[in-house]
């Protein structure tokens, strides 16, 4: 499936959130969007998912539905149809905390039954068994009859993945689906995201705050500033230069105490250790006035 992101902008009140923002993206790749706190990442993949519409602009897809759609029109059954095609990958998880890790899991079937059957948690045998395998690939099935929150934050993130991927999607979004894990849990979480793309065949656009972890990842980076992409391209491609544009470093002047935000962004997640050890340095230059 591909798809076309064309003139896309979103504005509340008088506050524009993504500007005029156009790319494609060819099928199976992976791709990373960075940028600050409030450079329009989130909000552009919930327009993606239309969990928000958009102000302007039109999103085209091909190999969902019959030709060349545009996604911004969709209603009715044929917007839950795109929802079920398109996952969505959320940061803090959206797991029901008193189900299962199971019936969690099954969730991601609903778009396929219909809405009695899903109120009253009738899946199938097929769904079931889809569920296991899924909860395998995460290494996550020794779990599945364990309350959701019982477990540790990446296991959620693990079984939020496995809801995303039963809905047999054929795009995955992931919004900032590290950002509340530690350096350990983080890796695993990209490294089944990367497995899924590389083994399904799935696109994925991940919103991501560590520079590294989507040089590390991704395909494809995205840089987004104040709503608007300035830079597109290959991760070598992505210097230091312009990685400090996207992330306006030194917009604050010389001598002025440390970015909390700009100094993570830029924690390698190579060596847990030396990432680690970098924070605590950020951690002391600012002080007091943090």
């Amino acid at each position: 499936m591909t798809l076309k992101v064309q003139g896309l902008t979103k504005a509340f009140g008088s506050l524009v959130a993504v500007n005029n923002v156009t790319f494609e993206v060819p099928k199976g790749q992976m791709i990373g969007i960075i940028g600050r706190s409030g450079a329009g990442k989130s909000t552009l993949l919930r327009m993606i998912n239309r969990l928000a519409d958009p102000t302007a602009g039109r999103i085209l897809a091909e190999g969902i539905f019959d030709g060349e759609v545009d996604v911004c029109t969709l209603k009715g059954s044929r917007v839950r149809r795109w929802r079920a095609q398109c996952a969505m990958v959320f940061q803090q998880f959206n797991l029901v905390p008193r189900l299962t890790v199971m019936t969690n899991v099954l969730m991601g079937r609903i778009s396929y039954h219909p809405t009695w059957r899903a109120l009253l948690m009738m899946f199938s045998a097929r769904d079931r068994a889809f569920t296991i395998r899924a909860l395998q690939r995460l290494d996550m099935v020794s779990h599945a009859l364990h309350r959701a929150d019982e477990l540790s934050g990446g296991q959620q993130q693990r079984v939020a993945i496995a809801r995303a991927l039963v809905q047999e999607p054929k795009i995955l979004l992931a919004d900032e689906p590290i950002a509340s894990l530690d350096l350990r849990n983080a890796s695993i979480v990209m490294d089944a995201l990367r497995r899924i793309n590389k083994d399904d065949g799935i696109t994925v656009i991940c919103n991501l705050h560590l520079l590294q972890t989507a040089k590390d990842y991704c395909d494809r980076i995205i840089g987004m500033r104040k709503g608007e992409i300035v830079f597109d391209g290959l991760p070598s491609e992505l210097n230091e230069a312009m990685a400090r544009e996207i992330y306006g470093v030194g917009e604050h002047g010389a001598g002025e105490p440390a970015d909390d935000e700009v100094d993570l962004a830029f924690t390698a997640t190579q060596t847990a250790e030396s990432a680690v050890d970098r924070v605590e340095e950020s951690k002391e230059r600012v002080g007091a006035g943090r």
